[in-house]
């Protein structure tokens, strides 16, 4: 039982949350709200900022909403950013319908609604434009929502989360929502050292259990053994042995039998690989439309299917379809049917084939669908509304499905655990695993979610267990300044200023705390060097210097003797190169060592040089090279080879190898046979390598040998006449001499890895500021302003300083990832004269990339090679080109190449040619294409408000128009 003094202080904590906004905000849900969020959110509501790491579905989003209810309440502005455009509308409709339409805006680049509205929703990079800018729109910012913080470690847009970070004015709470991260508490350290007190509210408890299955031979297995908690299951857990049963006798199986197969069994010869593939232990993986089959029978749907391939998601739905399966009902079909043709009856009746739609609403209709970046945003948009409505039952995903769209299921199915990172099939990562299957436990709906593996040839189920109880995803800061960022930083706070910023980044927090381990390390180095030192101290004289001598000595025998090497390898390639069929050559050492006659020269066997085929005196076909000859062969004679020669022929072998014998034993003019002549060859070689040894004149030696033999003969006197060549301890202290020497080298290796990372971030912004300076961009100025804050204070005097020129104003208003590419286009006129679609087209060029297989090595260009949109791509690469070396010469990673493989479909979409044929003898998915057309209008708006040219804004501005039409004008807001 409570004391009164415990009692009294309950009482006194549940009167303070009565009257906190926070119980007001509470009671507006029909759920408690659990310790986590109330945790955070009583810090938000104390004044701190907050960094939540929860599971996906925890409900992080509710400590994000309260934010929103304090700036409300307080009568200042919140703003909601998330890292994707479809996150972004979800929430902008979330927020519309607690909070009213009237207070809540939208601001994604392409789409502004309500944008001066007290709650606006937005992508992170529109805030980071904002920041620039100076907007007013940032006037009366309380607060900043920071969904999905984790994405900070993307490689290409994640810069942009530590850049709004940085540059938040100091009064705007930020609240920080990540999926659960293994270095939480570092980066709330990072947190609080840009942002001021910073609360880490760390929750790792789900809150509907997750079950790990396997899904083999014809049936569901617990992953873990019985008595494993599956919330809870620790390092290493036991797998289920029958499991382990069940692999086994898949790997004896013919193939998979299970519900759902219908008798599909495929052709006698597939039945024959399958019995040949199982003989050799790999296991055959159950068919798509089985697993589905299976789940559904087990009540586990809706579940979301993960395929890591586009492909893979629009084949598997196929498969289900030819497959026979239906997951709806009558009803449910009908209220689909009715959804469909609401949602896209903006879409021209001359597209829908093009986009596949009939193949598509068919595929709805039964409750079933793939979702993946190569589809129309209308179509995923219409996925995601079925599926959230329980009217679509299984959904073919690519994992940018795990990211934030709110599409819970009661299963989550991954088909295999490996994935194509763009140049490998690599593992998929514990971290990554953890986001996929936590799609999986509606919270409300389900008591227990579902996370399937399909067993596939390779599946090992302890690493799997590994895999799945593992909890290691830790956050690593992929933050690089960019051109664009130095010169906002310069014109704002001066480059000076601008370099400790940077170093404020997380990137350089964790490069600074790595050092801080590697110090340490260093440390150790030095007191153990020390002693080092002391143990090989001599009475005698300085045995360190005496040590280095021996060292010299080693290393210069050493060389000598890979010269020497060098030099007979080119001996032997040499004597190789020149022979030719029928030559009888001497072997003089090693295994193959006696007279043999050559078949083939073997000229063309590649880089290790010739690799002459010969037939040897004990009738063997053997193939010769430099590596083994230490000394090369030597023609002695010739014989004639058949050209109907057969190796294999043991009679044609013996017949060439008595000819070869009797050629040996021919006399020449004086009398001797050429064997004869060969051995005395040997003699005077053998003469020649005494004379050597004695010291006496060595025939064919240049200078640089006899130099080589000098120093080595110097170096040698020297060590013998050092005072410690005499101690008698010399081996001991020599011992302890090596250990040093190989300490020290690891020891500078070491400082110069500190080195390295020490202001590493602010060395790369110093090489990009060079690049600008170079080009054009900034300047040094004496007795002048740098910055926006200086400008109206005067002229100051004193050393040179950074200035923007006019053409860096240009530049700190593209937001492009090659954004100097684009400053240097417009600065110097390369696309000045071209109409709209050309433009656009151009632009394409800047911002496309192509992925992997849908490379095209020289697309067409409208117009012709020598049409005006020709010539300015031709000189927009050269732009490249030296931009590039430029780069490169600096240190700095080159910009992305040109990609011209959307340049031909943006110019007849801009022209005004509809989307089959724009299409037409393509690769590109309709989404893709739509993606793409939005990047190429953001980048076109861009250029409308900063190109120098009057007419080549205006063209940008009806390049806009002409690009935003049809599907790529479609917006669900």
């Amino acid at each position: 039982m409570s004391s009164p003094a415990e009692r009294y202080a309950a009482s006194r904590r549940r009167a303070a949350f009565e009257r906190s906004e926070l119980s007001t905000f509470a009671a507006g849900y029909a759920f408690g709200l659990d310790p986590f969020q109330l945790e955070a959110c009583a810090a938000l509501e104390g004044g701190r900022g907050v960094l939540v790491a929860a599971p996906t579905g925890a409900g992080k989003t509710v400590v994000g909403e309260f934010a929103v209810h304090l700036a409300l309440s307080q009568g200042r502005k919140a703003f909601y950013t998330t890292p994707i455009k479809a996150l972004s509308n979800q929430k902008y409709g979330d927020l519309a319908r607690r909070h009213g339409a009237e207070n809540v805006g939208l601001l994604t680049g392409d789409t502004t609604v309500n944008g001066d509205a007290p709650v606006v929703v937005m992508t992170t990079e529109v805030l980071r434009n904002m920041l620039y800018s100076g907007s007013a729109t940032l006037d009366g910012l309380g607060y900043v929502v920071m969904d999905e913080v984790h994405y900070l470690a993307d490689r290409f847009r994640g810069p942009v989360w530590e850049e709004v970070i940085i540059h938040l004015p100091d009064d705007v709470q930020l609240v920080s929502l990540s999926a659960t991260v293994s270095n939480a508490e570092e980066f709330g350290d990072w947190l609080t050292m840009v942002r001021g007190d910073t609360a880490v509210v760390v929750s790792e408890t789900r809150p509907v259990p997750l079950w790990q299955h396997v899904l083999a031979t014809d049936a569901l297995f617990d992953l873990y053994a019985g008595h494993v908690d599956p919330t809870a299951p620790g390092v290493d857990p036991p797998i289920n042995p029958d499991l382990a049963v069940a692999l086994r006798r898949g790997d004896r199986a013919e193939g998979w039998r299970g519900p759902g197969d219908r008798g599909y069994r495929g052709g006698g010869r597939a039945r024959a690989q399958t019995r040949g593939a199982a003989r050799l232990g790999s296991r055959r993986p159950a068919p798509r439309f089985a697993v589905v089959d299976l789940l559904d029978q087990g009540g586990l749907l809706p579940a979301i299917f993960f395929i890591f391939s586009r492909a893979g998601c629009d084949a598997a739905v196929q498969q289900c379809l030819r497959a026979g399966l239906r997951l709806t009902t009558a009803e449910q079909e009908a209220t689909i049917r009715a959804v469909v043709e609401e949602r896209c009856a903006s879409i021209p009746r001359q597209d829908l084939a093009v986009l596949g739609f009939w193949e598509w609403s068919q595929a709805l209709e039964r409750g079933i669908a793939a979702h993946h970046a190569g589809l129309l945003p209308l179509f995923k948009e219409t996925v995601e509304e079925l599926f959230s409505r329980g009217l679509v039952k299984v959904v073919f995903a690519t994992e940018t499905l795990a990211l934030g769209i709110n599409m819970p299921a009661r299963s989550v199915v991954l088909e295999k655990l490996t994935k194509w990172d763009g140049s490998a099939h690599v593992d998929i990562t514990p971290g990554e695993y953890t986001q996929l299957t936590g799609r999986a436990g509606r919270r409300g709906i389900d008591v227990e979610g579902h996370a399937v593996v399909v067993d596939h040839g390779g599946l090992d189920p302890v690493a799997l267990a590994g895999l799945a109880s593992r909890r290691t995803y830790p956050l690593r800061s992929s933050f690089r300044p960019t051109y664009n960022m130095a010169v906002n930083l310069v014109a704002q706070v001066g480059r000076d200023r601008a370099r400790e910023v940077l170093e404020t980044s997380f990137a350089q927090f964790q490069a600074d705390r790595a050092v801080v381990g590697l110090a340490r390390q260093a440390q150790s180095h030095a007191e153990a060097l020390e002693g080092y030192a002391a143990a090989m101290r001599c009475h005698l004289g300085d045995f360190a210097e005496y040590a280095d001598l021996r060292r010299k000595v080693t290393d210069r025998e050493q060389d000598l003797s890979r010269e020497a090497a060098r030099s007979r390898r080119s001996e032997a390639l040499a004597s190789l190169r020149d022979l030719r069929i029928g030559d009888v050559v001497e072997i003089p050492v090693g295994r193959r060592a006696g007279y043999a006659v050559v078949l083939d020269p073997g000229r063309d066997a590649g880089l290790d040089g010739p690799r002459p085929t010969v037939l040897t005196a004990e009738r063997q076909v053997r193939t010769l090279s430099a590596a083994e000859l230490s000394g090369g062969v030597r023609p002695v004679t010739r014989v004639r080879v058949p050209k109907s020669f057969a190796p294999r022929n043991p009679g044609a072998r013996r017949d060439l190898v008595s000819a070869m014998n009797t050629a040996l034993s021919e006399p020449d003019r004086s009398g001797r046979s050429a064997s004869a002549r060969t051995a005395a060859d040997d003699g005077d070689r053998a003469r020649t390598r005494h004379d050597r040894a004695d010291g006496r004149e060595q025939p064919g030696r240049g200078r640089a040998a006899a130099a080589d033999d000098a120093t080595l003969a110097e170096l040698r006197r020297r060590m013998r006449n050092h005072p410690c060549h005499g101690c008698s301890e010399r081996e001991d202290h020599a011992r302890w001499g090596e250990r040093y020497h190989r300490l020290r080298k690891e020891h500078d290796a070491l400082v110069r890895r500190i080195d390295g990372r020490t202001s590493s971030i602010a060395r790369v912004f110093d090489r990009i500021c060079d690049v600008l300076t170079e080009r054009g961009y900034l300047e040094l100025v004496e007795g002048e302003d740098r910055t926006d804050a200086e400008a109206a204070a005067g002229p100051v005097q004193g050393p040179a300083r950074t200035r923007v020129t006019a053409a860096g104003q240009v530049l700190r208003r593209l937001y492009a990832e090659s954004d100097l590419l684009v400053a240097e286009c417009l600065r110097t006129g390369l696309w000045d004269g071209l109409d709209g679609p050309a433009l656009a087209a151009a632009v394409s060029a800047v911002v496309f990339e192509a992925r992997r297989e849908e490379r095209e090595a020289a697309p067409p260009l409208p117009g012709g090679p020598q049409g005006r949109l020709a010539r300015a791509l031709d000189e927009t690469q050269r732009t490249w080109s030296r931009l590039e070396d430029l780069e490169l010469a600096h240190g700095l990673s080159a910009t992305r190449p040109l990609d011209l493989g959307l340049v031909e479909p943006v110019h007849r979409w801009a022209s005004g040619r509809g989307l089959a044929s724009v299409l037409q003898g393509t690769d590109l998915a309709a989404g893709d294409f739509v993606r793409w057309c939005k990047q190429v209008v953001d980048l076109l708006d861009q250029v409308a408000q900063v190109a120098p040219n009057p007419q080549t804004r205006a063209a940008a501005r009806r390049g806009v128009d002409q690009v935003r039409r049809g599907v790529v004008a479609y917006s669900s807001v």
